[in-house]
């Protein structure tokens, strides 16, 4: 075609005498040209061939491959090579059981036909130990690192744990299989990657061998506690290890401390850390009247940089201290005092605060503050081997001067440390109340006497028996009307007070174990089969301090002989002895007489029937009748094994029991 174009084409000859036609030059450059046209075609067939030819081949090595990636499967288990075909290449990863496996398994990959080169690695599932697994938490889904159990395939790990992620997030499993892995390790993996829940991205768990540790920033202040919660209950054998949880940040830090009606402390607002919110809680009990603390803060960051926490909450709870009722806060880095002030001097006291004592980095707020009677009055005296102290209020310097100089005399090593201040609202005979208290408080070895309006109450330790109960009937005595007095103070070797109603069950329980105190028709002695019984309950008696007993007698059987009009007791007691070293003079000669009458008394009892004792003193008018002069003989015998006077009364008259069930012992506290 092109040798009939240029056949027409007119002839034209060339520069420097050449015959050479301009046909055959356009001739030639077409030629050139023809071929270069063709090259994209050329180029689009091959294309279109790759395209079509390609992935065929891909896919036919892909099956080949993955036939013999599920061939590596153990019976009820996942296949450990995985195979990926890319081009002519095997991608292969996995962990074999050994390297002689891995190495067949790679043999027969390369021998595939087509297979240009396979791709590792793949690994040999060894022994790990320490067994570390790491769950890192990205911005959208979650990191596998470590080693996981072998013995649970890569997707059977996956379908455990994906439950535990957010919705939307992603599970990228890096780690290796390892042998090694605690028991139940998928419940303990799933749990702690629900903790991932909580945390901000960067945030991490891990599980190493049974100690689960926990890093990172929380999410929010919510989640903050969440977590924190959560780890209070662990999978079955798992414990804590390293846990680092940074609050979140908060734009609006705030501090509030509330004194609540009637002493309490309640703490709200942020704290930056678990040992500054330790610290700010010993504080606040220190401040709380009654010790009570309630604890709202939570764990949060965002405190200026230039404000120390530490100081912060000191100077606020110093503040606190100064209010009976009302709240000091810190928002936005100034300082804000609202309520009832503890007395009148402690408004100026606050204000110098205020002026002179603020911690760097804070300002002032509002202060609002009023003046009211204190309700309730309250005085503490203190007595421990150093010093005494006392605290709380007292309604002007007279009543200081009585109550500071009832102490000194009686002080010889001891500080006197006063730490009263003047304020309204004292109850009537106040300083009547605390002479008495101070004589009395400086009899024990170390005690605290609290005084709340009319109510007071001792408690303490006396180095002799005798010391602690005459301090309790002075005290008791002393009282003016309408205030009341609860004292108790033990020996050193005294057992310790029981509860009232342990107190009352310890009773039932001796007299459901013994046997009736049955006297023989006609009779008011005492057998000696009763006296383990009654000095089981006299022994009681001392580490029950509010018991009460009640002593109700019994009757004879019809036809029994005629009862004598005077009780004949022969009354032992093994306690005896060491009650009379704390009876008065009069109560000590006749415990002394009484125990020689008993030792005799058993003496006789293994011999004959026990000897009668001279016949006690009883009343005249009007004559008791048997049931209650039975009661009066086991009263009389409690008392000399050690229990006090209030302590043991009789029924009154009328009150009698049926024949046989034997005397009743009835405990109220």
């Amino acid at each position: 075609m092109w040798d009939t174009i240029l056949a027409f084409a007119p002839a034209r000859r060339l520069p420097s005498g050449s015959d050479v036609s301009a046909a055959s030059v356009l001739r030639d450059r077409c030629r050139r040209l023809g071929w270069a046209a063709g090259l994209p075609g050329l180029a689009l067939i091959l294309g279109l061939s790759a395209a079509w030819i390609t992935p065929r081949f891909e896919t036919q090595l892909g099956v080949e491959a993955d036939a013999i990636a599920r061939a590596t499967a153990a019976a009820g288990a996942e296949p450990w090579l995985r195979v990926a075909v890319d081009g002519r290449d095997l991608l292969v990863t996995g962990e074999a059981p050994d390297a002689a496996t891995r190495d067949a398994a790679h043999r027969r990959l390369a021998a595939i036909e087509g297979v240009r080169r396979v791709v590792g690695p793949v690994g040999v599932v060894e022994l790990a130990s320490p067994f570390v697994w790491i769950a890192t938490r990205e911005r959208d889904g979650v990191a596998l690192t470590g080693v996981r159990p072998a013995e649970i395939g890569a997707g059977a790990l996956a379908e455990q744990l994906t439950p535990a992620l957010e919705p939307g997030m992603v599970l990228r499993d890096r780690a290796r299989a390892a042998l090694g892995a605690p028991t139940d390790f998928a419940t303990a993996a799933a749990y702690a990657l629900a903790r991932l829940r909580a945390l901000a991205p960067g945030g991490r768990v891990m599980l190493e061998d049974t100690r689960l540790s926990v890093v990172g920033e929380a999410a929010s202040i919510a989640d903050d506690a969440a977590v924190r919660s959560a780890l209070t209950d662990l999978p079955t054998g798992y414990n804590l290890g390293r846990i680092e949880i940074l609050p979140a940040i908060v734009p609006d830090f705030r501090f509030v401390v509330m004194r609540e009606p009637g002493g309490a402390v309640t703490l709200s607002g942020h704290v930056v850390s678990e040992s500054v919110r330790a610290e700010i809680r010993a504080q606040a009990a220190q401040v709380s009247e009654t010790g009570q603390v309630e604890d709202r803060m939570r764990n949060a960051r965002g405190l200026p940089a230039d404000v120390n926490a530490g100081a912060m909450a000191r100077f606020v709870l110093q503040l606190a201290a100064l209010i009976q009722e009302g709240s000091v806060g810190v928002a936005d880095g100034r300082v804000a005092v609202n309520g009832v002030a503890l007395d009148a001097q402690a408004i100026p006291e606050i204000e110098a605060l205020l002026r002179d004592g603020m911690p760097a980095g804070l300002g002032r707020g509002g202060t609002a503050l009023t003046t009211r009677p204190l309700s309730p009055y309250r005085v503490a005296l203190r007595r421990d081997v150093e010093a005494v102290t006392v605290t709380g209020h007292l309604p002007d310097a007279e009543t200081r001067e009585i109550l500071l100089g009832t102490l000194r005399p009686r002080l010889f090593r001891e500080r006197l440390i006063d730490r009263t201040r003047l304020g309204e609202g004292a109850p009537h005979e106040l300083a009547r109340v605390l002479r008495s208290t101070a004589t009395a408080l400086a009899l024990l070895a170390r005690g605290e006497a609290q005084i709340a309006d009319r109510s007071l109450t001792l408690t303490g330790e006396s180095p002799y028996a005798q010391g602690s109960r005459r301090i309790s009937d002075d005290l008791s005595s002393a009282m003016p009307p309408g205030w009341t007095a609860e004292v108790a103070v033990t020996t050193p070797d005294a057992a310790p007070a029981r509860t009232p109603e342990a107190c009352a069950a310890a009773i039932e329980g001796r007299l459901a174990a013994g046997q009736p105190l049955v006297f023989p028709p006609g009779s008011t002695t005492l057998k000696p089969a009763f006296y383990p019984l009654l000095d089981g309950i006299a022994a009681l008696g001392k580490t029950c301090p509010t018991l009460r007993l009640v002593i109700t007698g019994h009757l004879d059987p019809t036809g029994a002989a005629a009862p004598k009009p005077v009780a004949e007791t022969a009354v032992e007691s093994t306690a005896s002895l060491e009650t009379s070293k704390d009876a008065t003079k009069d109560s000590a000669k006749a415990s002394i007489k009484s125990s020689g009458d008993k030792a005799s008394g058993k003496t006789a009892s293994k011999d004959k029937a026990a000897k009668p004792e001279p016949k006690p003193a009883m009343p005249t008018e009007p004559a008791p009748d048997l049931a209650q002069v039975r009661a009066l003989a086991i009263v009389e015998y409690l008392l000399q094994a050690g229990l006090r006077p209030e302590q043991v009364t009789v029924a009154p008259p009328g009150l009698q029991r049926p024949p046989g069930q034997g005397v009743g012992i009835a405990a109220r506290s």
